[in-house]
């Protein structure tokens, strides 16, 4: 049975329940950990609270110390953690080691904004007087993150909030927990309480969620739970920072060069054998070229190898449990109802000598918009693709949805492409260069797809709040104080 940490220690979990954690390609099992009760919670939060203040109070420039080193320990991991991950998420081992990087890279980034963000001046509205603004961390993070990027959905929650001087109680996904335990390790150069971590699925994450002394839950994941954690955050009056789910367009304009277009769009749906949220699930392309890129679109995926993630030349993995691919083969059927047509794949896959839980790359064409492959999120890797007459429609059709976590486009067209950004509602607009990811800018969703942002200035803003300072340097009567009847006219 795997230890849990907290306070600074491994220690055993007090819940006698525990969950078995499997390799989704090969079935194998990689090891066990505790479902996580009430007792654990409280024992983790409690750690948390009493390290807290002292850990605000640790200066930016060594806490930009701190996680510089974070980053560069795990980097020394990479092999350790990209491996274990593979194994244990099913995602290719080259993705899992780019995930690597990306993790490192934010706790580094946020080591540099940790010297240089506190707060603001602000011009005073008298003489003698001086106005400023300081940010203060919020107390206790829940992190709380899904099975996709285990690591890189926790770095982005931990990094900006311990830079913030909040301390921090992680829940990472049932699923696969494991690589967060391992990369859990590092945080021996944190002072004891500041991070800890807890294993265990929707009553440990419950648990946590509404216990008095948690003050702001970070959550990635979908829409239903997100709501859920929402509603009971709202009952504590908790601050919240939600990414939730979408379904993602990508509109390829009729001058995209289909030698980029067809692969970019490949990926951008694809990778992580489509169990991103903001991969393209909505593919809209124009008429004059939607024959020539649908055809291309078929060769290029029927040529991508399914199989093993630890094999280097795999470029599909399975998806994350059974019953996911039997949601993914189901919704795959009732878009074919809806008058989708199946150009390839379309259900599960029995890969030679895998057991685990795969899914043919799949293509539907001829899309209706407004049917289920354009209003539900499929979590695989099936490529929606709905012909539209021009762009006006194209952009239209991308913009009509309650989400708005992302949105990309091909095009060489500057005045195309500046009309599309301006019309679609999305958190992040990608101009030929999908799914690219900047530290130093915001990530999150609009409408439904979200509260709040993670990443950039904006990211360690959602774990402060302001404080405004009021300080006039001479102490004096003031006109306007008590009787009225002595103010002059």
């Amino acid at each position: 049975m795997h230890k849990i940490l907290i306070n600074g220690e491994w220690v055993d979990a007090r819940s006698g329940s525990s969950r078995e954690i499997r390799n989704p390609a090969t079935l194998e099992l990689l090891g066990r950990v505790p479902d996580c009760g009430p007792a654990d919670v409280t024992r983790a939060v409690a750690a948390a609270k009493a390290a807290q203040h002292a850990w605000w109070k640790v200066p930016g420039v060594e806490k930009a110390k701190l996680l510089r080193e974070i980053g560069a320990r795990i980097r020394a991991r990479e092999h350790a953690l990209a491996s274990l991950m593979t194994e244990e998420t099913g995602k290719p081992l080259c993705e899992a080691v780019d995930c690597i990087d990306w993790v490192a890279a934010c706790f580094e980034y946020y080591g540099e904004v940790a010297r240089s963000s506190y707060g603001n001046s602000v011009p005073p509205v008298a003489p003698h007087q001086l106005n400023f603004t300081i940010k203060e961390p919020f107390g206790v993070v829940a992190a709380i993150v899904p099975f996709n990027f285990p690591l890189l959905l926790m770095a982005w929650k931990v990094a900006p909030a311990i830079v913030a001087g909040n301390t921090v109680v992680c829940k990472p996904p049932h699923q696969n927990p494991l690589s967060n335990l391992k990369l859990a390790e590092v945080y021996e150069l944190l002072p004891a309480g500041v991070v800890n971590v807890l294993t265990g699925a929707a009553d440990t994450a419950t648990a946590l969620i509404e216990h008095p002394d948690v003050d702001l839950i970070a959550f990635t994941g979908s829409n239903a739970v997100g709501r859920k954690i929402a509603a009971a955050a709202g009952a504590q009056l908790k601050k919240v920072n939600l990414e939730l789910g979408s379904i993602d367009p990508f509109i390829v304009f009729k001058d995209a060069d289909l030698d980029v277009a067809v692969p970019g769009v490949a990926w951008a749906r694809l990778l992580n054998a489509g169990q991103v949220c903001t991969s393209s699930k909505r593919i809209y392309v124009e008429h004059p070229i939607a024959t020539e890129f649908t055809q291309r679109m078929h060769e290029y995926v029927a040529r991508l190898k399914v199989g093993n993630p630890m094999v280097p030349d795999t470029d599909i993995g399975p998806l994350i449990s059974q019953e996911a691919a039997r949601r993914v083969e189901d919704q795959v059927a009732r878009a074919a109802k809806d008058g989708a047509t199946l150009k390839l794949g379309g259900g599960m896959s029995r890969q030679a000598g895998l057991p685990g839980h795969f899914f043919q790359p799949t293509i539907l064409t001829d899309v209706p918009h407004g049917s289920v492959a354009t209003r539900e999120e499929i979590f695989g890797p099936v490529l929606s693709i709905t012909t539209v007459a021009d762009a006006d429609e194209a952009i239209r059709f991308a913009n009509d949805s309650e989400y708005g976590l992302g949105a990309s486009i091909y095009t060489k067209d500057l005045a195309t492409a500046m009309r599309a950004m301006e019309s679609i509602k999305a958190g992040t607009f990608w101009i030929n260069d999908p799914l690219t990811d900047n530290d130093a800018a915001p990530f999150g969703g609009m409408r439904h797809s979200g509260i709040g942002r993670e990443l950039g200035s904006e990211g360690l803003d959602a774990f402060r709040e302001p404080k405004h300072v009021h300080l006039d340097w001479v102490m004096e009567r003031k006109p306007w104080f008590f009787p009225y009847r002595d103010r002059k006219p």
